[in-house]
């Protein structure tokens, strides 16, 4: 069967092998936008029964693993950075996020942090008294503001979410599942030492 299974399985299985490949070799940072590639370089219909981001993530784990020898260096300076970004809002709780805490992230991953406050402004504040350059991007949901800024060369996106959020945990539907405060972060990066 190989290369051109199209049973539901096969499909699948192709859709998840190849969304990986892309998020690993062409910078691919977004889970539903690797699926739809996948899909149409594939040349599958668009169905209903598209794998999870878990299966894709896993993936590319392994696809990382063979061919990509030297990522987890790439996944420790990015780790060591964002360490360095959370200290500079330490008095903000920040947790980490995304891919570079997944272990996924490539050498162009943005760094993800989440701080929960009610107050946007003492953040973007904190920004100016740090001298960092930042700009304001709003969430695609009309939701919460992100500051984006760059420290030691790599992008790091700042969501500010109401502190309310932080107490719902990871039953809200745009809330991280995972995520790593700085000492989490820490023994991450002295296992890896």
């Amino acid at each position: 069967m190989g290369h051109h299974d199209r049973s539901p399985r096969g499909a699948r299985e192709q859709i998840i092998q190849l969304a990986a490949r892309l998020m690993a070799e062409e910078h691919v940072d977004d889970y539903g936008q690797a699926k739809r590639k996948a899909i149409k370089r594939l040349g599958l219909p668009e169905g209903k029964n598209l794998p999870g981001n878990e299966e894709i993530e896993a993936a590319l784990r392994d696809y990382r693993a063979l061919y990509q020898p030297g990522h987890a260096d790439v996944v420790d300076g990015l780790r060591r950075t964002a360490a360095t970004a959370m200290r500079l809002f330490t008095e903000f709780k920040p947790y980490l996020v995304g891919s570079v805490l997944a272990g996924t992230a490539g050498p162009h991953s943005d760094i993800n942090l989440v701080v929960y406050t009610d107050n946007d402004k003492a953040v973007e504040i904190r920004c100016l008294n740090l001298g960092i350059d930042y700009r304001t991007e709003s969430s695609p949901k009309g939701g919460h503001p992100t500051l984006a800024f760059v420290v030691d060369g790599s992008l790091v996106r700042l969501s500010i979410r109401p502190e309310n959020d932080e107490r719902q945990g990871a039953r809200g539907a745009a809330e991280p599942l995972e995520r790593a405060r700085l000492a989490q972060v820490e023994a991450l990066l002295a296992v890896a030492a």
